[in-house]
């Protein structure tokens, strides 16, 4: 396209967009949290009245357990190509709000402020599923549906998409498609539009000991083994001080980097200094120095990290305890090629060697690793079609994998078909914290480069 057709495109999104704000804006204050299982009923019945607005046709799976999965179809135009079939995968769940007094809006009352929207769960995920109907909304006001359009939408992904799995395997045929677009995507933190061709799995673990009934005066330590200290001698003999797994096993079907993945990782921007000052860090990268990239590392190595740490009395002042017990948590982010359950045997056998087989390990969550090749001329396409729609302002940079997780694994697995993520958020967007927000220009692109996409994904 030329950049006038470009603006044109945009400036007919932004229409659209501003058309159905409403529509979006109900959308949003509905507090659809999954782990806390708050209007998921609403919020399924909202979604369906989204999809038949715009023409689709709609089943609500709720047979198999967990949240309804909503299946939304939307038939080829005359016009258009019946063989062609391209899958969206959203999902309609949130995470909570908290810490509610770290908000500077209501977090389920949307506003715009600066050309922001806020809300909870508009860049993650509320935003593409709409972009991704205003754009059926254009293309249906402006000749038809170039191709069959079906949407996969969930309500469990921030709960790990525990039932998900059941649903694919038993719809199989209903959901199949010819390529899928992922639900997540963004501008990164240098203003480039970022299509990702896969994610890391995880393993998420809880491990807990305990050595007494009761706290204990801490007097008797001189006799008494401590918890707190076993889980954190437990947790040093996974992991060295030069932060490489010793965890024999855990690294088993992770495969050497190719050439092609390190030219990849290498046509990744990244800065260092730029993201220490994003955290405000106060160390230096743990890749400094070594022999993986920040960009390898990111896209292709497995990690192992502590999130959580509990015991005894942390309060103010002094209290002299020898605690009963300590917990700890532990996610593991893992590459193609490793299995969830291989990670847990292997970190239980692991214990088990070196003297902690009183510490329990129980996995709380699991979701296997999915990477599409680059070769795909799918993500060709999807490249092809964004750089249409972004131009030079906003170069489009591929990612082998995001260093998030989902269930994609499912739908390589089940349904066999290439994967791309794109979305409208941006490197601020704060998915999963205080003051959620995407872009409202950026979700006017987002929408544009929809229609591009599935204009030629029809031809």
């Amino acid at each position: 396209m030329t950049v006038s057709q470009t603006n044109q495109l945009v400036a007919k999104a932004k229409e659209m967009a501003d058309k159905r704000m409403a529509s979006f804006e109900d959308y949003l204050r509905l507090e659809s949290v999954s782990t806390e299982k708050r209007q998921i009923p609403e919020t399924v019945a909202y979604v369906q009245s989204l999809i038949e607005e715009v023409g689709g046709e709609v089943q609500i799976l709720d047979d198999l357990g967990g949240h309804p999965v909503v299946y939304g179809y939307f038939q080829a135009s005359e016009g258009g190509n019946p063989n062609k079939t391209l899958l969206f995968y959203n999902h309609y769940d949130v995470q909570p709000s908290d810490p509610l007094d770290e908000w500077k809006t209501e977090p389920f009352e949307p506003t715009v402020l600066d050309g922001i929207l806020y809300a909870r769960g508009v860049s993650d995920n509320k935003a593409n599923f709409m972009a991704r109907l205003n754009a059926l909304s254009i293309l249906k006001e402006s000749g038809g549906f170039p191709c069959n359009v079906k949407f996969l939408i969930e309500g469990e992904e921030e709960i790990g998409s525990p039932n998900l799995d059941p649903y694919i395997e038993k719809y199989t045929d209903l959901f199949k498609a010819d390529a899928c677009i992922w639900e997540a995507g963004s501008k990164d933190k240098y203003e480039n539009y970022v299509v990702s061709a896969g994610m890391k799995g995880i393993a998420y673990f809880d491990l807990e000991v305990t050595t007494a009934n009761i706290d204990i005066h801490s007097s008797m330590a001189a006799i008494i083994d401590n918890p707190v200290w076993r889980m954190i001698h437990a947790l040093e003999s996974m992991k060295n001080i030069d932060n490489d797994i010793l965890v024999e096993g855990f690294y088993d079907g992770v495969t050497p980097l190719s050439e092609k993945d390190k030219e990849a990782a290498a046509n990744q921007p990244f800065d260092a200094e730029k993201v220490k000052e994003q955290y405000g860090l106060t160390g230096k990268l743990i890749t400094e120095g070594g022999p993986v990239t920040e960009s390898e590392a990111l896209a292709f190595y497995p990690t192992m990290t502590v999130c959580g740490f509990s015991s005894g009395y942390t309060g103010p002042g002094i209290k002299t305890v020898l605690p009963k017990m300590a917990k700890a948590k532990l996610d593991c982010r893992l590459v193609p090629g490793q299995d969830p359950t291989h990670i847990h045997d292997s970190i239980r056998r692991h214990l088990d060697a070196n003297g902690f087989s009183d510490i329990s390990l129980t996995m709380v969550g699991a979701e296997g690793a999915q990477r599409t090749d680059l070769d795909d001329p799918f993500i060709d396409m999807v490249v092809q079609t964004a750089q249409s729609v972004y131009g030079e302002a906003n170069p489009v940079v591929v990612s082998p994998s995001m260093a998030g997780t989902g269930p994609s694994e499912l739908f390589e697995k089940y349904l066999q078909l290439p994967i791309a993520g794109v979305g409208a958020g941006w490197a601020n967007s704060g998915a999963h914290a205080p003051n959620e927000n995407i872009r409202l220009n950026d979700f006017y692109q987002n929408i544009a480069h929809m229609v591009t996409l599935l204009t030629a994904f029809g031809v």
